[in-house]
């Protein structure tokens, strides 16, 4: 939280339809008193998530992207740092996904643009704006700038068959946020990497093996991951003081298989 009585807030690129991890990640965060800002391509989906953080009583504004590039997340952060400016932005998430499984031969040219743009394009443009946004904080009670957090999963340590464009992304995705964390920790700005290792519980999943399916998933806490855990592991990272800062954190169910 701020040190003085501007209020903080936290930038959040990719919430889908609000039922993952960036859905969930605003809740908790607008539960602290952080007002937050909304980054996705989908408009209804971001105006949906902006109301239900208004009717719990938080504050919150949003920028739909027409897609995942440098120009238009440059953009983006431009704009809230403007709805937020009477404010003090502490935090943010790069929680963006252009991942796709196919045979190494099927994949396109699109393919492999799509998840460059994504992953490592438009993960570079948000957080150059984001950290040149801290480096203006000063420090808070927890001894940092600011906190900038990835969303990663089990590609970003291993290959496997079929994941190549996906298990690329998060490579690089991974090497950004250990380079940010090396170069920026001496200006306090505390970056992490999450590794997400099982399915994400989303209406994704629902969307794509029925209902019956995903109930039966809902009361398994055991193999898969709810995103409202992730968003509380965020919040872990958020207030860990500077002696001792987490970059990379290990997210899986208890019973996940161990694969790598």
């Amino acid at each position: 939280m701020s040190t003085n009585t501007r209020r903080p807030a936290i930038l959040i690129a990719g919430v889908g339809n609000g039922t993952g991890t960036g859905g969930w990640t605003a809740r908790e965060f607008s539960k602290l008193g952080f007002k937050v800002g909304i980054i996705a391509r989908n408009e209804d989906n971001l105006r949906n998530l902006a109301n239900e953080l208004k009717a719990d009583g938080g504050e919150a504004a949003y920028f739909a992207v027409k897609a995942y590039d440098f120009d238009e997340l440059v953009a983006a952060v431009a704009y809230l740092k403007g709805v937020f400016a009477q404010d003090e932005i502490r935090a943010a998430l790069w929680n963006v996904t252009e991942g796709t499984r196919k045979p190494f031969l099927e994949m396109t040219r699109k393919d492999i643009q799509t998840m460059s743009d994504a992953d490592v394009v438009a993960g570079f443009a948000f957080a150059q704006e984001v950290i040149r946004i801290f480096k203006t904080n000063e420090p808070n009670e927890h001894g940092k700038r600011g906190f900038l957090a990835f969303t990663s999963a089990t590609g970003a340590r291993r290959g496997a068959p079929n994941c190549t464009v996906s298990a690329t992304g998060k490579f690089a995705l991974r090497g950004l946020s250990q380079s940010l964390a090396k170069e920026f920790k001496t200006d306090d700005i505390h970056v992490s990497h999450a590794i997400v290792d099982a399915m994400i519980l989303t209406e994704r999943w629902r969307v794509a093996f029925g209902d019956e399916w995903y109930a039966e998933k809902a009361k398994d806490e055991t193999h898969r991951v709810h995103p409202q855990s992730i968003a509380r592991a965020y919040v872990y990272l958020l207030q860990q003081d500077r002696s001792a800062w987490t970059w990379e954190l290990d997210l899986r169910p208890s019973h996940e298989q161990w694969t790598w």
